[in-house]
């Protein structure tokens, strides 16, 4: 009796184990996982061809000193000769399209750059720099880790107007964390930004690093880490008070990596990585009783492992992704690649 009782408490202990891992049975699997990284992936960016969706590619951050911008095709394949290496702990990318320079339209891919307190912009699919070395940013800012980059994110108006809100990897609690500058062409090729508001309440709590943007609704969403996630307008012009505050329950650790599914125009979901529990939580894009009422409709759980990172569109890219990708970063050095209707049917939520 006494092997037999051990025997159970074994066979309980290591299910129990299983149940938290993320090997458990309730995880959703990607359809492809990236080709590692040098060091430590973290944003991933996904850019849609305009000529040819099918040819569309997904653009990762190594954040190491001596880090990079890493090219991926839909099935995770690593792209050498569009990957951008040599740069200073490069944290979040984010891409716009249609930026004007020299008279012509061109679709760029941002990435923050640490420890050189830079903008890196690289024009897409070429990879090709359009900064002329880098955009310094949060200049005359004296703080410890108050230039240190982190969040980015592109915003772009109904004029085509496109701006990058940045945060760092610490700030002010006055309500100035974020920065948002207007980019645009200097004249000679290249993008130049200059700055136009600074807003953002902080916690204090831990850092902000995720930050998403809704252009067509025109709203920002960061994560407050441990602390929630905050809304605001994108457009500087509506002024600088805070919507709504979300995501503050519930959460394991730390909330992270903001991504929005649209279902149309103005609905769908806005997905928040609870980074310890390799799941991401999801909230109401179009809100319930208001627009920026955000409750929890249901968490998914993940393949990942530590995922603060993550992007998503909800367009047809191929075969494989025929109503949308979405990509997370996983701390084993990849990029994993799902498509949405396995997450959705998982959880009872909509399909384009």
């Amino acid at each position: 009796m006494k092997y037999i009782f051990i025997l159970f408490f074994y066979v309980f202990i290591v299910s129990c184990k299983g149940l938290n891992s993320n090997s458990s049975v309730d995880a959703v699997k990607p359809l492809y996982v990236s080709d590692a990284v040098d060091f430590d992936t973290d944003d991933p960016a996904i850019w849609i061809n305009p000529l040819d969706s099918s040819k569309s590619l997904v653009i990762g951050t190594d954040k190491d000193a001596n880090g990079g911008l890493y090219v991926f095709d839909l099935k995770g394949k690593l792209i050498p000769d569009k990957t951008i290496k040599n740069l200073n702990r490069p944290d979040n990318v984010d891409i716009a399209y249609g930026i004007i320079i020299n008279g012509s339209k061109v679709d760029i891919a941002v990435t923050t750059e640490r420890f050189t307190h830079k903008l890196r912009i690289y024009e897409l699919p070429s990879m090709k720099p359009l900064d002329n070395g880098g955009i310094r940013v949060f200049e005359r800012e004296k703080g410890t880790e108050f230039r240190d980059l982190m969040g980015i994110a592109l915003y772009t108006d109904s004029v085509n107007n496109i701006y990058a809100i940045v945060g760092r990897k610490t700030g002010p609690t006055d309500g100035s964390y974020l920065w948002q500058y207007l980019l645009s062409d200097n004249g000679k090729g290249s993008v130049q930004a200059k700055l136009v508001r600074k807003f953002g309440k902080y916690s204090g709590k831990k850092e902000i690093e995720a930050i998403a943007v809704d252009n067509e609704m025109g709203y920002v969403y960061y994560s407050d880490e441990q602390f929630g996630v905050r809304k605001y307008y994108a457009d500087p012009k509506k002024g600088n008070q805070e919507l709504a505050l979300f995501a503050t329950e519930g959460f394991t650790e730390d909330n992270e990596g903001i991504s929005i599914y649209k279902t149309s125009k103005n609905t769908g979901y806005i997905l928040v990585s609870d980074q310890s529990a390799n799941e991401f939580k999801v909230y109401s894009r179009e809100g319930k009783k208001n627009p920026h009422d955000h409750p929890l409709i249901t968490s998914i759980k993940v393949s990942t492992n530590q995922s603060d990172g993550s992007d998503i569109v909800s367009v047809p890219l191929n075969n494989d992704f025929k109503h949308g990708l979405f990509v997370a970063m996983s701390d084993d050095k990849t990029f994993q690649f799902y498509r949405w209707e396995d997450l959705a049917k998982a959880n009872n939520l909509k399909v384009n």
